[in-house]
């Protein structure tokens, strides 16, 4: 659907059942599960779909081993019966990933494996494979990248991968086949009350700067870790005291380097590094994907920068569990992203490692219901949540549950490569055939070594065509996650998409944002 056709449909001004503010994994989930209960559904998005959290975190679809070591076996359990609904309704941006834990002292073989022993347990007949333990010289077989020395055998898992914001585009477009109006670069500016209740939003649309008023019986804020933002608005509107800060954000960083440094299909895990962190090398989309940190911050950007001490962690510990020390030459791409953190109540300092990564669903007294925390694998589950707790504050009618527990999302095909592949074709699933009957399917921007893989102009034409990418960045950070995997040759590519975009949308190259693209694509390159 084209983005007039959207417009036209928001400018209508009949009265929705709900509006979603936030176009990431839990807004979207929700808008999705909404409409599939044929509630009247918009969701505003002030940026692109999964902009901020949504497309930054480590890729990882899993039920957090160390969540279990923390003894939230509740939020273990719902993760991995929502990992494996993910695998079977995305087949194509989802898949197993075996894990490898290499040991280096005698006891942390045995330790480690009876933990994935008990996650194993836990997963029942949604697992993905049996948690095995592993001789030194099967630990260098699986994982190549690994440093020999001094290893003692190892452990192997079996969790999942995925490409997240692809699968937030595929929530979104899945919503709106089952009738929600959803719209990107769209900022929700006010909330309108009546008689003390929300009532519905103002939203501006960012590209046109035309001002839409939205009525709507329920309105749930999903702005992620602006969601307090929101919540200030709500309390202006009232003529009511700022409420208190709901979150207490982190932030993960994360180093993208050439996928040698690992080698093979399984990803690195060092559950517990020699200050008390967690390190992962993945391999992800033909590269590998380093991290990550857990720092406390404050500020809020749209574009979080990694502090100098976090990508030394990295490449420290990275150095000592591979064969080959990664340099910050070797960085390909730099990014970070934050982490929506529900704060203990009567909390307002200290680390954030311990805090529940459990969601929380709360509603206002004007009615705004808000929801946030939580992890990328139960965003499905959280909708349901979220639903269920609306209906109960007579918000929105009671509907059954369970109706996207099945739902193949668009595009849904299995049997192509996995998520640690180059990206391709094979991501596009049962959509492949139509966009290669787009012009320029055999003209290549970027061609990997694997056939079929890198960025065709067809590809650019599809995401203006059918995917809602409206600038350079919605391309190649969003649709083609070339930005997250070698910001230099994202930057490379930034006018050709830029001429393609034109073509295809009717805007200049100002209008696509090509200069700021090229900005945002040097920074990704630097290290701090």
């Amino acid at each position: 659907m084209q983005r007039s056709q959207l417009l036209e449909r928001l400018r209508r001004g009949e009265r929705y059942d709900l509006i979603v503010v936030g176009g990431g994994a839990t807004g979207l989930g929700l808008a999705l599960d909404a409409a599939q209960r044929g509630l009247r559904t918009a969701l505003l998005e002030a940026e692109d779909f999964a902009k901020g959290t949504s497309s930054r975190s480590t890729k990882l679809l899993h039920g957090g081993v160390r969540y279990l070591a923390q003894g939230q076996i509740g939020l273990v359990r719902e993760a991995l019966h929502e990992r494996a609904t993910v695998l079977a309704n995305a087949p194509h941006l989802a898949s197993p990933l075996g894990f490898v834990t290499p040991a280096r002292r005698f006891w942390q073989a045995p330790y480690y494996g009876l933990g994935l022993k008990a996650y194993e347990w836990l997963a029942g007949r949604r697992s993905l494979g049996p948690t095995e333990f592993l001789r030194s010289r099967r630990v260098t077989e699986l994982l190549p990248g690994a440093a020999p020395a001094g290893l003692r055998g190892g452990v192997r898992y079996w969790d999942a991968q995925f490409d997240d914001a692809r699968l937030a585009l595929a929530l979104a477009r899945t919503a709106l086949a089952r009738g929600a109006d959803l719209l990107n670069h769209c900022e929700v500016t006010a909330l309108r009350h009546e008689k003390g209740h929300v009532a519905g939003v103002q939203a501006r649309c960012r590209e046109s700067g035309e001002v839409l008023e939205l009525s709507a019986a329920c309105v749930v804020n999903a702005t992620g870790v602006w969601v307090d933002a929101l919540r200030g608005l709500d309390a202006e509107a009232g003529a009511q005291p700022a409420p208190t800060a709901m979150l207490r954000p982190s932030q993960g960083v994360h180093l993208v380097v050439d996928r040698s440094f690992l080698g093979g299909d399984h990803a690195l895990l060092v559950p517990r590094t020699d200050d008390g962190r967690v390190l992962f090398a993945v391999p992800w989309l033909g590269s590998t994907l380093l991290g990550t940190t857990d720092t406390p911050r404050d500020a809020l950007p749209l574009e979080p920068e990694a502090l100098q001490e976090e990508v030394a962690f990295i490449l420290r510990e990275a150095g000592r569990v591979l064969r080959r020390a990664p340099q910050p030459a070797d960085v390909r791409s730099c990014w970070v992203g934050l982490r929506p953190l529900v704060k203990p109540e009567g909390e307002d300092g200290g680390g954030t490692g311990g805090i529940s990564r459990e969601h929380t669903v709360r509603v206002a007294a004007s009615g705004l219901v808000t929801v946030t925390g939580g992890k990328w694998t139960t965003y499905r589950a959280m909708a349901e949540d979220v639903l269920e707790r609306c209906a109960a504050a007579g918000l929105l009618p009671a509907t059954p549950a369970g109706g996207t527990e099945r739902l193949p999302l668009v595009g849904a095909q299995a049997g192509g490569p996995p998520v640690s592949a180059p990206p391709g074709l094979h991501g596009y699933g049962s959509e492949a055939a139509a966009l290669q009957a787009l012009p320029g399917a055999n003209n290549w921007l970027w061609q990997a070594e694997a056939p079929g893989c890198g960025l065709s102009e067809a590809m650019v034409r599809f995401a203006a065509r059918h995917e809602l990418a409206r600038s350079v960045e919605d391309v190649l950070a969003r649709r083609c996650r070339l930005l997250f995997l070698d910001a230099a040759r994202a930057e490379a590519l930034a006018a050709p998409v830029a001429a393609l975009l034109a073509e295809e949308l009717g805007r200049t190259p100002e209008q696509l944002g090509l200069e700021p693209f090229i900005d945002l694509a040097r920074r990704y390159r630097q290290l701090p």
